[in-house]
C-alpha cells in the first residue's frame, strides 16, 4: 500500500503515489542541477518542462480520482529524455552526459505571434507547411486582388490559437517536446533577446528569472481577444492618421479664410478710404450704419479671422506637437479684441433693425390720354447702361449703380397689374413702398423712389427698375404699378413684360406669364382674352402646371 500525494505541477492538480513523486522530483532536481552552473534561463526552461509534463500527464489521467504510477512517470521520462544518469537518492551530475538528439514530431497548427504583420496566420502556415513566411503573404496578397475575400483569414485568425509557450511553438515548428529542445528553443530566444538589448541584458534576466509564469499562462488571451486587440490597436493608427489628415484640412481651410479677408478687407478698406464708391458692393447694413465702412469691415475681419487664426494653430498642434500653445496673455487678449468687434457688429445689426420698423408708402395717379379705338399696347424696358441683365425679371435683383457720378440703389422689384376703371378714362397709378426708423421717415424713403414710365402711341412703357438713394440698400422696397382701364378698352402685352405681369384677373384664368402676345378686352367680368383658342389657352394652363411642379422638384 503506498501513500499518496497531491500536487501542482504546471497549473494542474494531480494525485500522485509517493514513489512516483520521488521519482519524478529527483527527475526535475536532476535537470535543474544539470542547469545551476549556467543559470540563463533556468527558471524558463524549468517551468517549461514542468509545465510539458503537465501537459502529457493530462493526456494519461483521465479521471481526476486516477493516482499517477511509477509507470506514468518513466513513460513521460522516456518521452522528455534523460538530463544524466543518477544513482538512487543522488543527484550527482554526469557533465559529459548528452542530451537526447533532437527528434522531429508532429506539427500543429499556430499562430506564430513572433513573426507577425496582422496575426501571425501566415508564419503559422508557413511554419506548418514548411514554406517562407513570405511566399505565403504574397499569396495572399495575390488572392485579395484577384477578389478572394479577407473573411477567410480574419476566420483562422480567430480560431487559431497563438503559440506562446516554448512547447506550443516547438509543436508549431515540428520538433518533438523534450528536454534538449526546450533548453535549446529558450536559450536561442534569450540570445536574441539579448542581441537585441545589449545594455539591459541583466534587467531583462531578472524579469525573465522572477516571471510568474502560471500567472502569465493563466492571462493568456484567447484567438477573439487577441484579434480584437489588433483591430482596436489598427483603429487607433487609422484615427491618428485620420487626425493628421484633419490638421492638414483645417491649415488648408483656415489659410485659405485668412488669406481671402486679407484681400477682402485691404480692398474695401482701400476704397472706403478713397472715396472710391460704385466699385464693389458691401453687405447691406454698411450703407446707413452711424459706424464707417472700414471700421466695419475690420470688425468683421477681426470676427471671422480670429477664430480662423486658432484653427490653424490647431492643424499646426496636430501635424507637429512641438508647436507652442498661445500663452494666456495672448488668448486673453485675443479673446478680448474678438468680443469688441462683436459688439461692434451687434450695434451695428440692432441700428440696422430698427432702419426697418416702419413700413411706409407713397401713391401717385397719372390720367392717360390714348386712342380707345386702337389697344394699348404695354411694354417693359431696362435702361442697358444702369444694368443690363440677361434678361427682363421682375425677381428682385438689388444692386449698387453710378448715374451722373453719383451712386443710386437699383432694384427690379416691379409689378404690373390691370384691373377695371370705375370711369371712363384710364389711369395709371405707381404704388411705392419703403421702410424707416419712424412712419413718417417711411413714408418719406417710399416717396423719394425714382420710377418713370410713357405713353408713346398707344404704347405705355414701363422701366424695369426704379432708383433711391444708395443709404436704403438694405430697405424691402417696391414699385406696384397699376393700370386702370375703362369697359370696351384693349389691351396688348408684349412679350418684354412677361416676368412683371402680377396677378392680373382674366375670365379664362390664363396664367399671368401666358397672358403675353395676346389682346384683351376689359368687360363687366374682368379681362377676356379675344384672340384666344380654347385649346391653346387649355394647353398654356398645361404648360404652366408642368413647369410650377418642375420648379418646385427643382
Amino acid at each position: 500500500m503506498n501513500k499518496t500525494i497531491n500536487i501542482n505541477l504546471g497549473g494542474l492538480f494531480f494525485h500522485i503515489d509517493e514513489l512516483a513523486y520521488k521519482k519524478l522530483k529527483r527527475y526535475l532536481d536532476a535537470i535543474a542541477h544539470s542547469l545551476s552552473d549556467d543559470p540563463q534561463g533556468k527558471n524558463e526552461i524549468i517551468a517549461d518542462i514542468e509545465a510539458r509534463i503537465s501537459e502529457l500527464l493530462s493526456e494519461r489521467i483521465l479521471d481526476v480520482r486516477q493516482v499517477v504510477n511509477e509507470d506514468d512517470i518513466e513513460e513521460i521520462i522516456a518521452i522528455m529524455g534523460q538530463p544524466e544518469d543518477y544513482t538512487d537518492g543522488e543527484t550527482d551530475y554526469d557533465q559529459t552526459q548528452t542530451y537526447t538528439r533532437r527528434k522531429k514530431g508532429a506539427k500543429k497548427f499556430f499562430r506564430d505571434g513572433d513573426d507577425k504583420f496582422l496575426g501571425g496566420v501566415c508564419s503559422g502556415i508557413g511554419h506548418f507547411v514548411g514554406v517562407d513566411a513570405i511566399w505565403i503573404r504574397l499569396a495572399f496578397i495575390l488572392l485579395l486582388a484577384s477578389g478572394f475575400s479577407p473573411l477567410a483569414y480574419i476566420i483562422l485568425w480567430i480560431l487559431l490559437p497563438e503559440a506562446k509557450t516554448t512547447s506550443e511553438k516547438l509543436q508549431m515548428e515540428g520538433e518533438a517536446v523534450n528536454i534538449d529542445n526546450i533548453e535549446k528553443k529558450i536559450r536561442t530566444e534569450f540570445d536574441n533577446i539579448s542581441s537585441k538589448l545589449k545594455g539591459s541584458a541583466s534587467e531583462i534576466s531578472d524579469k525573465i528569472s522572477g516571471a510568474d509564469y502560471d500567472k502569465l499562462r493563466s492571462q493568456t488571451k484567447s484567438g477573439l481577444q487577441d484579434f480584437m486587440d489588433t483591430i482596436g490597436k489598427i483603429l487607433v493608427a487609422v484615427f491618428k492618421v485620420f487626425g493628421k489628415f484633419m490638421g492638414v484640412l483645417l491649415i488648408i481651410i483656415a489659410g485659405a479664410t485668412l488669406i481671402s479677408l486679407l484681400i477682402g478687407g485691404f480692398s474695401v478698406g482701400s476704397i472706403s478710404f478713397l472715396d472710391l464708391e460704385g466699385t464693389i458692393s458691401y453687405p447691406p447694413f454698411f450703407y446707413d450704419s452711424l459706424l464707417p465702412k472700414w471700421l466695419l469691415t475690420t470688425f468683421i475681419f477681426i470676427l471671422i479671422g480670429i477664430p480662423f487664426i486658432v484653427l490653424f494653430v490647431l492643424g499646426l498642434r496636430i501635424l507637429s506637437p512641438n508647436i507652442k500653445k498661445f500663452t494666456n496673455t495672448t488668448n486673453l487678449t485675443l479673446l478680448g479684441i474678438w468680443l469688441i468687434a462683436l459688439l461692434g457688429i451687434i450695434f451695428s445689426a440692432i441700428e440696422y433693425g430698427t432702419s426697418k420698423a416702419y413700413d411706409g408708402t407713397h401713391a401717385k395717379t397719372h390720367q392717360l390720354t390714348y386712342k380707345k379705338e386702337e389697344p394699348i399696347k404695354i411694354r417693359v424696358t431696362n435702361d442697358k447702361n444702369l444694368y443690363a441683365p440677361y434678361r427682363l425679371n421682375r425677381k428682385e435683383n438689388t444692386i449698387q449703380v453710378e448715374l451722373n457720378n453719383k451712386q443710386y440703389k437699383y432694384s427690379n422689384n416691379v409689378t404690373i397689374n390691370v384691373i377695371k376703371s370705375e370711369t371712363e378714362n384710364a389711369y395709371v397709378e405707381i404704388n411705392k413702398s419703403s421702410e424707416g426708423r419712424r412712419r413718417r421717415e417711411a413714408n418719406e424713403n417710399a416717396k423719394n423712389i425714382e420710377y418713370r414710365f410713357k405713353i408713346d402711341n398707344n404704347t405705355l412703357v414701363f422701366n424695369a427698375y426704379f432708383l433711391n438713394d444708395i443709404k436704403k440698400m438694405g430697405m424691402d422696397e417696391k414699385v406696384e404699378v397699376i393700370l386702370l382701364i375703362p369697359e370696351n378698352t384693349s389691351v396688348y402685352f408684349e412679350k418684354s413684360s412677361r416676368n412683371f405681369l402680377y396677378d392680373i384677373d382674366n375670365t379664362d384664368d390664363i396664367y399671368d406669364k401666358d397672358m403675353v402676345n395676346h389682346h384683351f378686352k376689359m368687360t363687366k367680368k374682368g379681362l377676356d382674352c379675344t384672340d384666344c383658342d380654347d385649346d391653346d389657352v387649355e394647353q398654356e394652363k398645361e404648360d404652366e402646371k408642368n413647369t410650377e411642379i418642375n420648379q418646385e422638384t427643382i
